[in-house]
C-alpha cells in the first residue's frame, strides 16, 4: 500500500512512468475480472482503458483511504455495472421497435482457448450480473463479502445469499456438461 500511495504521489507530480507501473502492476487481474463479467473481450479491453483514463484524468482529486487494488476493482466493477445499465436500456429501445441493425450483428468473440476456462466463462454469463459479479469478486478478487456488500451498497446477508445462489445455478448449468 506504502509503494501504491508513492506511485500515486509521484503521478500527481506528472510522472508518466509511475501511471505505466499502476497500469502493469494491476491491469492483467483488472482485464480478466472485466473479461469474467463480460464474456467479451474487446468490451473488457475497452472498460479497462476507460477506467484507467478516468483514474489518470481524477488523479488530483483522489485520495486512497484503502488499497488501490481493491479502488480499482471497485472502478472496474462500477463502470461494467454503469454498461450494464446502459445496454439494459438500449435493449429496451429495441425492443420498442428502434432496431441497430449494428447491435444485432455483431458477434462474440471467444475469450479464452482453453475450453474448461471458456465453458465456465459462458456459464458465468447466464447467471444474473449481481450473482456473478459477488463470485468473481470474492474468488477472483479474494474481496471478503463485507468488502462486496460495501462496493454494492447492500447487506452481507444479500451478498452471502447472491453468492449461493450464483454457485447453485452454475452447479444446475453445468449439470450435463463437461467442466
Amino acid at each position: 500500500m506504502l509503494a501504491d500511495n508513492l506511485l500515486i504521489w509521484r503521478l500527481r507530480g506528472g510522472d508518466r512512468q509511475a501511471f505505466r507501473q499502476i497500469y502493469k502492476k494491476y491491469k492483467d487481474e483488472l482485464l480478466t475480472m472485466a473479461m469474467s463479467l463480460l464474456n467479451e473481450a474487446d468490451e473488457a479491453e475497452d472498460a479497462l482503458r476507460e477506467v484507467f483514463v478516468l483514474f489518470a484524468n481524477n488523479v488530483a482529486r483522489f485520495r486512497l483511504y484503502g488499497s488501490l487494488r481493491n479502488y480499482l476493482i471497485s472502478c472496474i466493477v462500477n463502470h461494467i455495472r454503469n454498461r450494464y445499465r446502459q445496454k439494459m436500456y438500449l435493449v429496451e429501445e429495441v425492443d420498442r421497435g428502434k432496431q441497430d441493425e449494428a447491435d444485432s450483428q455483431r458477434t462474440e468473440q471467444p475469450i479464452a482457448e482453453n475450453e474448461k476456462i471458456h465453458s465456465l466463462i459462458e456459464f458465468l454469463a447466464e447467471i444474473p450480473l449481481q450473482q456473478r459479479e459477488v463470485i468473481i469478486l470474492h474468488l477472483q478478487g479474494n474481496l471478503k463479502f463485507r468488502e462486496i456488500a460495501e462496493m454494492q451498497d447492500t447487506q452481507i446477508s444479500t451478498v452471502r445469499a447472491r453468492y449461493n445462489y450464483g454457485l447453485d445455478k452454475l452447479r444446475a448449468i453445468s449439470d450435463g456438461r463437461i467442466i
